[in-house]
């Protein structure tokens, strides 16, 4: 009876413990509980692409004409349809049939709003077929591309799954919670849209703080109850915030990070990759700004986002070039004391006739890119145009972009004479990074320079090391080993696949250290790296340490399960570490999200035949056919078969 009581009265303390600590950790109370005391933000930011980033289906939300309209390519009719309150797209879904789906979200606002449509329970897709505001019709994001419902890339494929490439920034608090077992979501979100807490963080703490309430003394909370302070004069922290939704990058975490988590604890940066970005780092494809921003002279010299944007309304704080000569004029910004002082809005500088487009800063100075068929992007490296550099690379050239019946060496000219004594007509690291995408190995000691050269933004220096993934040796891994230590976390990162040259005994004596690394994403990396050293016992902190970033990888790979990508990952795992079962399975449910991903077709046959299972191995083949007819590297391997 006595044991029977302390049992009931410890499970009560734990409970109460629980429970208060529950209610004092701050929590999320949506933006409607800011909007009394912050009525000019609020105004500011109702109607936002912020606060419609995602919305219910209404007629105040829908903008498309859903009257008995149609759309037709490729031979599928799509038909848009209204009855009662209920949106309806009608159109070829998962096998290929014609299936009538109701709209579930409403996304975006201007210049084009795309729908997503419930597929199965849970699981949301984005539709291809999208509202064109300005032109008012229907239009295709990919026309050209003939996708049916064995693509991955149609819109009920994984590529086009709402719930893993897209919700994250297009909600607050969102999480995927995605269950790999039944290959089912169930994503929960705070608030749909963008909202204050988005930014801000859970509110319920601010709250109490404003009604004059207690706040609880906790790590990261401030006085005020919020966990962000974007006044404290930390220019950083705006920037990271705003980078975590405006990059291209892979997610570490299973759905938003807290607002104030720090950019690479929750993200893996992309680098300025083929295909991705030209050769200059100018844009490519789709990048969302922060790879462009980290290369401008604006950002090291402190400039924020907020001092070109409203954060509330997303618009820009002036009209044309005014939102430039803030700056850029004869009396300078004191922020910018190394700004020349000097107009920039004349004739003399610009050499086009005024209130043309010509004579407008962001033509000459940030590129624009139309992506999802009608939304222009500008680059934000604010670069100073480079047609000579067009010439020995083929990177592009704002001077070409509106003078395209021109060439290159025609804008060269005229820039230089222009431009008599500029000092931007030197070497540039697009040279070395054409060449070295080109597989030149005499690139190497370049590459290693530009890696090292600490004037140079991070995100060119972690380029830089990218590219010497090819040309991987002792050398290379030696010149590099310094750059485990670099102020930079992206370039610390980067550093780290490199050692796999340098031998197994110093690769690990140099990797190792880095699971100790305060950013979570050079953790992770140090720990894919150590995946298969060769490492028989090491002391209790280190061991300690590598086990903590192996389970931070693993976390991060879990949480990403419905990503082909990610299982092409895992059968790598399989493959180093000898699994070759489980490479087999991650092989194939990446075919099964992918069925266009012909070397994990051709990775399934080899390792079926590896294993004399020649019979499994033509089946393989016989299948990855169907999905690629006419694909000459499985033709070929399922000849080599007897």
């Amino acid at each position: 009876m006595i044991a029977q009581t302390l049992v009931r009265t410890s499970l009560a303390l734990l409970l109460a413990v629980v429970a208060f600590s529950v209610e004092a950790d701050p929590t999320y109370v949506g933006s409607e509980a800011c909007a009394d005391c912050h009525i000019g933000e609020t105004e500011a930011w109702k109607g936002s692409h912020h606060d419609l980033a995602w919305t219910p289906p209404s007629p105040e939300t829908i903008v498309a004409d859903f009257a008995n309209t149609e759309f037709t390519l490729d031979g599928i009719t799509s038909r848009f349809t209204q009855e009662g309150d209920t949106y309806f797209i009608e159109t070829d879904g998962p096998d290929g049939k014609i299936t009538k789906f109701p709209v579930e979200a409403v996304i975006g606002i201007t210049p084009l709003q795309q729908y997503a449509l419930e597929t199965e329970p849970g699981r949301l897709q984005s539709f291809d077929v999208t509202w064109d505001v300005h032109e008012k019709e229907w239009f295709h994001l990919y026309p050209n591309l003939n996708l049916t419902a064995a693509d991955g890339l149609h819109w009920t494929g994984s590529y086009k799954t709402w719930n893993s490439r897209c919700a994250e920034c297009h909600a607050t608090d969102y999480q995927r919670n995605f269950d790999a077992e039944a290959r089912r979501y169930n994503s929960t979100f705070s608030e749909i849209g963008v909202g204050c807490e988005a930014c801000h963080g859970p509110g319920s703490a601010h709250v109490d703080w404003a009604d004059n309430k207690p706040v609880r003394n906790q790590a990261g909370l401030g006085t005020n109850g919020l966990l962000v302070d974007y006044a404290s004069g930390d220019g950083e922290t705006q920037i990271q915030q705003c980078a975590s939704c405006h990059s291209r990058r892979e997610p570490l975490l299973g759905g938003t990070p807290v607002p104030g988590t720090p950019f690479h604890d929750a993200y893996r940066l992309l680098p300025l990759r083929e295909g991705l970005y030209h050769p200059d780092g100018q844009i490519l494809d789709e990048v969302y700004v922060y790879g462009s921003f980290l290369q401008s002279k604006m950002y090291q010299k402190g400039v924020v986002c907020s001092d070109c944007h409203d954060v509330h309304s997303g618009n820009r704080i002036a009209d044309d070039n005014a939102v430039c000569t803030q700056c850029h004029n004869e009396g300078g910004n004191d922020r910018f004391p190394s700004l020349p002082l000097e107009e920039y809005d004349t004739v003399e500088h610009h050499f086009h006739e005024p209130d043309t487009e010509g004579a407008q800063c962001k033509s000459c100075h940030m590129i624009e890119r139309v992506y999802m068929g009608v939304d222009g992007r500008r680059d934000h490296s604010f670069r100073v145009p480079r047609p000579d550099l067009s010439i020995e690379t083929g990177s592009p050239n704002a001077c070409n972009d509106c003078h395209s019946d021109r060439s290159p060496n025609w804008a060269a000219r005229q820039v230089k004479a222009w431009f008599p004594q500029s000092t931007y007509r030197g070497p540039h690291f697009s040279q070395t990074f054409h060449a070295a995408r080109q597989g030149d190995a005499t690139q190497v000691r370049d590459l290693i320079d530009l890696a090292t050269y600490n004037a140079l933004p991070g995100i060119v220096r972690a380029t830089a090391l990218d590219l010497l993934l090819p040309f991987e040796s002792k050398q290379v891994a030696d010149r590099t080993a310094g750059l485990l230590k670099d102020p930079d976390a992206f370039v610390r990162a980067n550093a780290i696949a490199l050692q796999r040259g340098a031998g197994p005994v110093d690769m690990v004596s140099r990797v190792l250290p880095m699971t100790e690394d305060p950013v979570r994403s050079v953790r992770i990396a140090a720990a894919r790296e150590l995946l298969a050293a060769p490492i028989a016992h090491l002391p209790d902190r280190q061991s300690k340490s590598l086990q903590a970033a192996n389970g931070e990888w693993q976390n991060s790979l879990v949480t990403k399960f419905d990503f082909p990508e990610t299982q092409l990952v895992m059968a790598g795992i399989g493959l180093r570490t000898r699994n070759f079962e489980g490479a087999l399975a991650s092989f194939k449910e990446a075919v099964e999200m992918d069925p266009q991903m012909v070397q994990a077709w051709v990775m399934i046959a080899r390792i079926e035949a590896a294993m004399n299972r020649t019979e499994n191995a033509k089946d393989t083949l016989s299948r990855a056919l169907e999905a690629n007819p006419g694909q000459q590297e499985l033709l070929f391997l399922l000849r080599q078969l007897p």
